[in-house]
């Protein structure tokens, strides 16, 4: 068993926050940051458990600016 460090991407729904894993593709959702971030890491590891990844290259992640 190995530790890895995955991205959790995070934004507001109503009163939820939703966490997203892009690497896995796994989502989960909780009422603070905090809660979100366990339950996106439980079900991180329980998908991770049935389907084990091979080594994946950490993404690239930038801003950038449009007109609206």
């Amino acid at each position: 068993m190995s530790i890895r460090t995955f991205t959790a991407i995070l934004h507001k729904e109503d009163d939820l926050y939703v966490a997203e894993c892009p690497e896995v593709g796994t989502v989960s959702q909780g009422y603070t940051i905090e809660e979100a971030i366990t339950n996106l890491k439980e079900a991180t590891e329980l998908y991770l458990e049935e389907f084990p990844l091979q080594e994946v290259p950490k993404p690239l992640m930038t801003t950038f600016e449009a007109t609206v």
